[in-house]
């Protein structure tokens, strides 16, 4: 499977609308691609919680029609990010959207761990409860966003429910960025999957975006990782690199609390 890892800058400067058809533009430029993975709230910035209300969108919103045409137009799997759902109760949701090569949205998945200590996305938000896999021809993809990388309780939910990839999509700050580098690795290690950990750069809201994009394999080598300023990387992955990890050191079987 090949991967592409797209770090979008989010710049406060460009339009939501803007940034859109960019995003749109670069995910057709990945012809060649099985799959393309965009960062968490990339259309509004993560941390911009003032514009949430304001920039929310159902899950047929412009953002939903601008990356189905994406993924149709190229043929990819399109993990499209995350956007701020609202809901006809006016819930919003922080909501992972998945298209298939036809445009279809084949699966979403509202981030379960909410961060802001009782600020911000922990009280604008609200929570999503849904363990979500995405079966595709090459591999299964298990889906978690931004904080809930801290929470490795997910991710061997995901990996009991046949996820092959960890598809982490993340706005996260670069006062933490050892820890974003750190928790990918982890939990590509501790589960024996490939984690695709996609960020944004620039600055946003007065937080300077992490970066370090990262494409991790079962070992925890790090296959790709971008700087700081807005990259796409391109990796291919072996998905016989997870059964032969599994066999080899089949760490997984000693499990003894969870099981």
């Amino acid at each position: 499977m090949r991967a592409s890892v797209m770090q979008l800058k989010v710049d406060p400067a460009e339009s939501v609308a803007a940034r859109r058809e960019r995003a749109a533009e670069l995910v057709r430029a990945r012809h060649g691609s099985d799959l393309v993975v965009l960062p968490e709230l990339w259309t509004v910035g993560a941390f911009a919680y003032e514009s949430f209300a304001a920039e929310a969108e159902r899950l047929d919103g412009p953002t939903a029609e601008a990356m189905s045409r994406a993924a149709r137009d190229t043929g990819v799997w399109l993990h499209a990010g995350s956007i701020v759902e609202t809901t006809p109760d006016g819930s919003l949701y922080n909501t992972s959207l998945v298209f298939s090569p036809d445009g279809e949205l084949a699966r979403t998945y509202r981030k379960i761990h909410r961060f802001g200590f009782d600020r911000g996305e922990a009280v604008l938000m609200s929570a999503g409860s849904e363990i979500v896999t995405v079966p595709t021809p090459e591999a299964t993809l298990g889906l978690a966003t931004c904080y809930d990388l801290r929470f490795p309780e997910l991710f061997r939910a995901l990996t009991d429910a046949g996820a092959e990839i960890l598809v982490v999509p993340a706005g996260w700050p670069a006062r933490r960025r050892e820890h974003w580098r750190l928790f990918a690795r982890a939990r590509a290690v501790e589960d024996q999957c490939y984690v695709l950990a996609c960020g944004t750069a620039g600055t946003h809201a007065d937080v300077e975006q992490a970066g370090h994009s990262m494409v991790v394999d079962p070992w925890g080598t790090v296959l790709a990782e971008a700087g700081a300023d807005e990259e796409v990387l391109t990796v291919d992955l072996d998905l016989a690199t997870v059964a032969k990890t599994r066999a080899d050191f089949p760490a997984l079987k000693d499990r003894v609390i969870g099981r």
